[in-house]
């Protein structure tokens, strides 16, 4: 694997890669790792977001709701991230940012400008059955903090409406232009890992 590691190094420069996937995906235990393998910075825009919620209640409202945040609000708050000086020298693992029709086309806007041109999109593949098993698991174990949006079974329900219909269309945009990357993210956390790997070694390979 540390190989491969090298060949995604070279090819993605401080560029970013995109993750998407239905909640409870895996993509913030993915992007972390990898962000962490890569010598990259991570961002999240549903930890951006739930922190800027503090100081915002008709965002704190969406946001418990399941709901995505506006996009005028969602723009304000995460585009400036691409231009940060402290980030200027790394690549960017982003998890879900921009998830909502349109919303990408200035986030590959913002990354161009800040030098984090996006050079893929990760889709983790898991059925809305696999979703709501992991979410009754979680209720039990306890392990996803104080996550408002986490806490009623109607209100992931919405989150995977929410998904289907306004982050499906960002996904085909990515498809369309040849970078998305789809991942089984059905097995274990290392399996899941290892083909996310894989398919980023291929793509580096070819381009290199």
């Amino acid at each position: 694997m540390e190989q491969k590691i090298e060949i995604i190094k070279e090819w993605l420069g401080t560029g970013s890669i995109n993750i998407f996937g239905l909640p409870f995906s895996g993509k913030d235990t993915v992007g972390l790792r990898l962000a962490e393998m890569l010598g990259a910075k991570f961002l999240s825009s549903g930890l951006i977001l739930r922190a800027a919620e503090k100081e915002d209640k008709t965002l704190a409202k969406e946001l418990a709701a399941g709901n995505l945040a506006p996009t005028d609000t969602f723009k304000r708050i995460i585009l400036p991230y691409f231009s940060r000086p402290e980030l200027a020298d790394y690549p960017l693992i982003l998890s879900s940012v921009g998830r909502w029709s349109g919303e990408e086309l200035d986030i590959m806007g913002a990354a161009i400008a800040g030098d984090h041109e996006i050079k893929a999109v990760i889709l983790l593949n898991i059925s809305e059955n696999e979703a709501k098993k992991r979410w009754e698991a979680a209720q039990i174990l306890g392990d996803r903090g104080e996550r408002s949006d986490d806490k009623e079974k109607n209100i992931l329900d919405n989150r995977i409406n929410e998904f289907m219909q306004k982050t499906m269309p960002v996904i085909e945009t990515y498809r369309r232009q040849h970078l998305l990357v789809p991942i089984r993210a059905t097995g274990s956390r290392d399996e899941v890992f290892a083909n996310v790997i894989d398919e980023l070694a291929k793509i580096a390979e070819k381009e290199r």
